[in-house]
This record gives C-alpha cells, sequence and structure tokens, in this order.
C-alpha cells in the first residue's frame, strides 16, 4: 500500500522516465521535426518534475478522505505496478527499443496516456487546494497527446 506522499513520488519518478525517454529520443530521431517536438516535450517532463516536488512537501502527511483510503492505495498501487514508467531507467530502455520514430510516437502515445489516468487518480489523495496543480498536469499530458498525434500527421506514416 501507497501513502500519498509515496504516490506523488511515483509521479515524480513517472516524470523522470518520460524526460529521459524524450532525451533518448532526441539523440536517436533523424527526422527534425521529430527531434524539435521530442526536445520540447523533454523540457516539459522537467517542469513536471519540478510540480510534483513541490506537491510533495504539502502532502507528507495527507489521508484521502474517502470511506476506505486502504481500498483506494490498493487501487493506485495495482495501478503503479502496471505503469512501467515507474520504474527507475525505463524511458531510456523504451526509447532504445523504439526501431522507428513511428514506433516511438506510438509508444510516447501510450505513456501520456496512462500519465493522464494515474494523474487523475492522483487527484483523490492529494489536500483539495493542490488540485489545481494536479489539473495543469493532466491539460499539459493531454496537449503532449495533441502534439504527439499531429506530429503522426505531418509525418505521414
Amino acid at each position: 500500500m501507497f501513502t500519498a506522499s509515496e504516490i506523488v513520488e511515483l509521479g515524480v519518478q513517472i516524470e523522470i522516465n518520460g524526460k529521459e525517454f524524450y532525451e533518448e529520443l532526441v539523440k536517436n530521431t533523424r527526422k527534425p521535426k521529430a527531434k524539435d517536438l521530442f526536445s520540447y516535450l523533454a523540457e516539459q517532463e522537467a517542469h513536471h518534475i519540478d510540480v510534483f516536488k513541490k506537491i510533495l512537501h504539502t502532502v507528507k502527511e495527507y489521508e484521502p478522505k474517502e470511506a476506505y483510503p486502504e481500498e483506494y492505495f490498493s487501487h493506485m498501487n495495482a495501478l503503479a505496478s502496471q505503469y512501467v514508467f515507474t520504474q527507475r531507467a525505463k524511458g531510456v530502455l523504451y526509447a532504445k527499443n523504439a526501431k522507428t520514430t513511428e514506433e516511438a510516437l506510438e509508444t510516447a502515445l501510450g505513456f501520456e496516456r496512462e500519465s493522464i489516468e494515474f494523474y487523475k487518480g492522483m487527484k483523490k489523495i492529494v489536500p483539495k487546494e493542490q488540485d489545481n496543480l494536479i489539473d495543469t498536469l493532466i491539460k499539459e499530458e493531454e496537449k503532449h497527446v495533441k502534439d504527439l498525434e499531429n506530429i503522426k500527421e505531418v509525418l505521414a506514416f
């Protein structure tokens, strides 16, 4: 079972792995438009790391207002254990395994969508006054999905 602070720490790790994933793609991508997008996304992930670290200081002892908080934390534990980006260095590994730019984009889309779901779950365990920060991160991840979908169209796979 995770505490609220541990779930936010998972968010930090997700963003670190995302940043490393995009940085590795920048190194391995030859297409200038894809390289620019991956650079931008790596910068965004770095910003998200800072946001989560600020949130972390406010949730150290927070307990969700759920009727059964242990069930909620059990759910978040299951979600996190299925989420590959909570494991250190997985971002670089996945980027290195992407054989084509199209495959890298599809992988990135999957990670961004999973991040959105994870962060929606996090909203239930952070203090109410932090909801707007999580909402901002969700909106940014949604923008990343749109950016990735647009670059797929531009590169015309």
